[in-house]
């Protein structure tokens, strides 16, 4: 069943009723926020839920929330599973500031929220699983200018506004610039995290700047990708520019194969699973971590779920490493 299909199924289910104490033989109610699926990468994040060993085993009752990129409709989502008697509930907020109003809601309710994937301030999380994005936003920008050898000039394309992952992966682009400082930013806009809108956002600026465009940032592979498909719609060579992207999607992993841009593999199925365990954590606490996420990142603990912020490391795509990758997705 697909996330949507899930969330299209069980969220006029009949709920516990806010407060209810949860008994140790009925399944754990969670409900995974994600702040849109139309995308690979969150699809990837919410099915890795799914696969979860006690959502299989039955002892968590899932539900995927698609937020359709809506900090409004995620607010009202929050307030259904409220209404509904959710258990806890596993957050990828569309927006860093909006969200902490849906996180105090379920707070005041009594239901634990982990973060996960994408920041929210608020200190009312119980924790939040997720990777650095300053680092994420540094790595992907140095593969771009080491390309360039610190010469020429860029276009960054940007995530949505206001979301953790825009802000924070600019602060590592910016830190990376920093480091050439002869490389000069020509264009910066957002695309939204769509293919579709860097693609003609890369168009414009084609158009206006052509060969002076060096190197694409794209903040997200989905953007990175919009931009390649827009260099070969205006028949120039991808091999003249620099391109990087972040998230290590289906597509990315393939065009790092081919040699046309560089990815950062961000590990959303470690996210989605730590997340869940966490929360599982938070409603039973005698619980013990059903996931293989903590064996696998042995340099992320579980330390009995207590840590306020777990974070998941990142890994650049290589020629090396691109075809295990690859194969993790057939």
């Amino acid at each position: 069943m697909t996330p949507k299909m899930m969330m299209t199924a069980s969220v006029f289910a009949l709920g516990l009723g806010a407060g209810a104490v949860q008994a140790q033989d009925d399944p754990i109610k969670i409900g995974m926020a994600a702040y849109g699926l139309n995308a690979e990468f969150m699809q990837l994040w919410s099915a890795a839920g799914q696969k979860h060993p006690a959502v299989q085993s039955g002892m968590v009752e899932l539900t995927i929330f698609d937020g359709r990129y809506d900090a409004l409709v995620q607010q009202d989502q929050f307030e259904t599973m409220i209404t509904q008697g959710y258990d806890a509930i596993v957050f990828a907020p569309m927006d860093v500031e909006a969200g902490a109003t849906a996180v105090q809601l379920a707070v005041d309710a009594g239901i634990p929220v982990v973060g996960s994937n994408a920041r929210v301030n608020s200190d009312q999380l119980t924790s939040y699983v997720g990777s650095n994005d300053v680092e994420a936003g540094y790595l992907e920008a140095k593969a771009v200018l080491d390309k360039m050898n610190c010469e020429g000039d860029v276009v960054i394309i940007e995530g949505p506004i206001g979301q953790s992952g825009e802000i924070q992966r600019g602060e590592g682009n910016e830190k990376a610039l920093a480091e050439c400082p002869n490389v000069k930013i020509l264009e910066r806009q957002t695309a939204n995290w769509s293919r579709a809108e860097a693609q003609s956002l890369m168009e414009n600026w084609l158009t206006s700047h052509g060969n002076d465009i060096k190197g694409v940032i794209g903040q997200n592979d989905e953007m990175a990708l919009g931009a390649i498909e827009a260099i070969r719609a205006a028949g120039m060579d991808v091999s003249d520019f620099a391109i990087a992207g972040v998230d290590g999607v289906t597509d990315a992993l393939n065009a790092v194969k081919e040699g046309s841009m560089d990815s950062i593999l961000q590990d959303g199925e470690a996210q989605a699973l730590g997340a869940i365990d966490v929360a599982i954590k938070a409603v039973r606490p005698d619980y013990e971590p059903m996931s293989g996420i903590w064996e696998q990142y042995p340099d992320m603990p579980w330390n009995d779920g207590a840590d306020g912020e777990y974070n998941v490391p990142w890994t650049p795509v290589t020629a090396e490493n691109v075809d295990a990758l690859l194969a993790t997705r057939q």
